[in-house]
């Protein structure tokens, strides 16, 4: 009989958050592979844990899979946890979930901590919808080229920075989005847990006045309403609705543009309803 491969969240921060059945799944697998082996043996030591663990983090995972693939063949069971929160967020195991897939074997979730999750909750900011983009680039021209494709997506952006960036982060925010809700939620479930709430050059004043606001981990979170600006639809969607519609029907070419830009049809179907008529009189 195979194994089963357990993808199980641990604490962000605070120890006691781990979940009753993470702690019945650790107890009971045969081996636990962990983003770092010494960080999650401390876990596991105030869990009285004593286990086998192996390393799997972003280096070594793709070398890994055969070696796992092989135990959960031979009908071992493994738990998959990361430094802190939940697996594959923004942490290795992607290649190795993909893997165990394929080959046919089961994958299952024990749900617990996400720093997105928890960030979110407690921001004071729209949760539907929001989206998630983890880490964006450590380079400063392709990070400010992705915020600028960022704000043309509505809703609250939730992204990861660390402690050496996060003002640059601010800088690049004030310049893209100067008007824009943004909250900082710094070292969640920790002792120093803060959230910090304004526009970026008011959080960035407050980072450069206290250094110490800038040490640990951040959910940064940006409100970005649907406005006229990223609403309006433009010269592209327009030509290729005009072009469509002269070869097929209305509600096709309302899909097909859909398609290719990303729009939604809401946005789309009133504009094709005044060119298809435009086109009838002409």
């Amino acid at each position: 009989m195979n194994g089963v491969l357990y993808i199980v969240a641990t604490p962000i921060g605070n120890l006691d958050d781990i979940t009753l059945r993470a702690i019945k799944i650790l107890q009971l697998v045969d081996v636990i592979a962990a983003e770092d082996t010494r960080h999650s043996q401390r876990l596991l030591g105030h869990l009285g844990i004593r286990k086998r663990m192996i390393s799997l983090h972003q280096h070594n995972e793709n070398q890994r899979l055969e070696q796992l693939l092989e135990k959960l063949q031979a009908g071992e069971d493994i738990a998959l946890i990361s430094d802190a929160g939940t697996p594959l967020i923004s942490d290795p195991g992607y290649p190795l979930v993909r893997a165990v897939r394929e080959a046919g074997l089961k994958v299952c979730p024990i749900p617990g901590p996400s720093s997105v999750i928890t960030a979110l909750s407690a921001s004071g900011l729209p949760t539907e919808p929001f989206s998630f983009h983890g880490f964006l680039t450590q380079k400063n021209t392709e990070r400010l080229q992705s915020l600028k494709a960022l704000k043309q997506q509505a809703g609250t952006l939730v992204l990861l920075e660390s402690s050496h960036r996060i003002k640059r982060l601010m800088e690049q925010l004030d310049e893209v989005m100067p008007d824009h809700r943004i909250v900082i939620a710094k070292e969640l479930t920790k002792t120093h847990e803060n959230f910090l709430d304004g526009k970026a050059s008011e959080l960035l004043a407050l980072l450069e006045d206290d250094p110490t606001l800038t040490r640990g981990e951040f959910v940064v979170l940006i409100d970005n309403p649907r406005s006229k600006e990223n609403n309006e639809v433009g010269q592209v969607e327009m030509e290729m609705l005009e072009c469509l519609l002269k070869e097929m029907s209305l509600k096709k070419a309302v899909k097909l543009t859909c398609q290719f830009s990303g729009r939604k049809k809401n946005d789309l179907y009133p504009l094709a309803l005044a060119l298809n008529q435009a086109q009838n009189d002409d």
